[in-house]
């Protein structure tokens, strides 16, 4: 009995020590908190990138649906074709606080597929920043029942 005892009081202390060698701080210190909590799209961007200006492309494709049932539950995928893809950012202009995610990606192929929030008809904007530049392309989701409050 008490070898057992034993055993998982030093696995209990051995996840504790691991848990509490990661300083939440330093983790959380590239979240762009102004940006997810900015008010206007333009300055969601402009707090996330550096800049608001984009290019419109074709090589970014957004899969979402025409119409959206439940604006709670919204599927997006976002997939791109342009080189060195540093990141993927979904923006909704018609919610309350529009940077709805944004994807480092760094090195990895240019596919993000997630599941967002969207409070009444707007347009879905992909921002893909490539090469030190932004390139974006948007597709507008019609909503019948909201999903975000405010």
């Amino acid at each position: 009995m008490k070898r057992r005892t034993l055993l998982k009081t030093s696995l209990a202390a051995s996840v504790v020590m691991a848990v509490g060698s990661v300083i939440p701080g330093r983790v959380m210190a590239a979240y762009p908190k102004a940006a997810f909590e900015n008010k206007d799209a333009a300055g969601a961007l402009n707090d996330m990138f550096g800049t608001s200006d984009y290019a419109e492309s074709g090589d970014i494709k957004i899969k979402a649906p025409e119409i959206a049932e439940n604006g709670a539950v919204v599927p997006v995928q976002v997939s791109s074709s342009i080189a060195n893809i540093e990141s993927i950012s979904i923006v909704v202009s018609g919610n309350p606080t529009p940077m709805i995610a944004s994807f480092n990606m760094h090195g990895s192929e240019g596919f993000v597929s997630t599941r967002i929030k969207m409070g009444k008809t707007s347009d879905v904007l992909a921002v893909v920043k490539a090469g030190g530049s932004l390139h974006a392309t948007r597709q507008e989701v019609k909503v019948t029942i909201g999903g975000c409050g405010g």
